[in-house]
């Protein structure tokens, strides 16, 4: 076991093999980077209790001493009571600013109250769960899971498995090839640019958040989008409007109907769009906002149509 106490702006250099990384901290910032070379952390601010730092058995954590469990500091982060009671514990306010260099086979596992995260370019599993602050993730490609209670959640270029989880925080996936993507929200937004060339499997549950997907044109899948009360738009000829009082239905076939797409919502609007053949992602994510307030970096599905 080889363990380090950082009090305030820090390198260190791990020489030993990482295959995870467990970081819990409060507020501040998480960056986690895949490179070659040992893991690193860099610390570049810090105020109030000092970091606690361990290896052992591959397993690197980055947390306090007096936090619980992953189990435990999970559970903690689910609602925005629990997480006042949590801070009502502290005698003072705690603040992190770290940065973190792993293998990119790294399994990454980040937990936050306050403090932003971003992950880019690991290809093991990654799973990050904070209540009130935003989520970014780029280029990973294996299994994924983001869960926040009012932050927002940005995804870029992501590969594998994607599940995304938020109460009231936007849900916003550009460029997307994802074999698999699930997101869920009561009243966020969610909005879905897909780029996959292969079939994928696509599901979108909602209280009242709208939700934007937009896919390529020669799409393969079969499309069920439903809502209550919200309006429902397509700009595929193959996708028809119907449904009794009381709900309404978007659905057809696009292609063979190989992949799927699964809308599920109360009262939000439900909108599926053709993505261009030909588009620079990044100037688009400039020129379009999606779904809510305040900026972000997605295309604004809900309105295009």
């Amino acid at each position: 076991m080889s363990q380090w106490t950082v009090e305030g702006p820090d390198r260190i250099t791990i020489e030993e093999t990482v295959r995870t990384l467990q970081v819990r901290t409060i507020d501040g910032t998480v960056n986690v980077v895949a490179a070659e070379g040992p893991a690193r952390l860099e610390v570049t601010e810090l105020t109030g209790e000092p970091l606690h730092v361990t290896l052992v058995d591959g397993v690197l954590t980055v947390t306090y001493k007096d936090l619980s469990g992953w189990n435990e500091f999970g559970d903690v982060l689910k609602s925005v009571e629990s997480v006042k009671g949590f801070f009502s514990s502290f005698k003072r306010k705690r603040t992190a600013a770290v940065t973190l260099t792993v293998p990119a086979g790294t399994e990454v596992k980040v937990g936050t109250v306050s403090a932003a995260t971003t992950v880019s370019g690991v290809t093991g599993h990654v799973s990050t769960q904070t209540a009130g602050a935003d989520v970014t993730l780029v280029g990973l490609t294996g299994r994924t899971e983001a869960r926040t209670v009012t932050g927002d959640v940005d995804a870029q270029a992501v590969a594998g498995q994607l599940r995304l989880n938020t109460v009231s925080g936007r849900l916003t996936v550009v460029a997307g090839t994802a074999e698999k993507v699930s997101a869920n929200s009561v009243t966020g937004a969610v909005t879905l640019d897909l780029a996959a060339a292969t079939p994928t499997e696509i599901k979108v549950n909602t209280v009242s958040g709208a939700v934007g997907v937009r896919l390529p044109s020669l799409a393969d899948t079969k499309v069920e989008a439903g809502t209550t009360s919200g309006d429902l738009s397509s700009s595929f000829d193959q996708l028809k409007v119907g449904g009794s009082w009381g709900t309404k239905r978007l659905s057809g076939q696009l292609g063979d109907g190989q992949g799927s797409l699964s809308v599920t919502t109360v009262s939000g609007a439900v909108t599926v769009l053709h993505r261009p053949d030909a588009e620079d992602d990044t100037q688009a994510a400039a020129r379009e906002l999606p779904a809510g307030d305040g900026p972000s970096t997605g295309p604004d599905l809900t309105k295009e149509a």
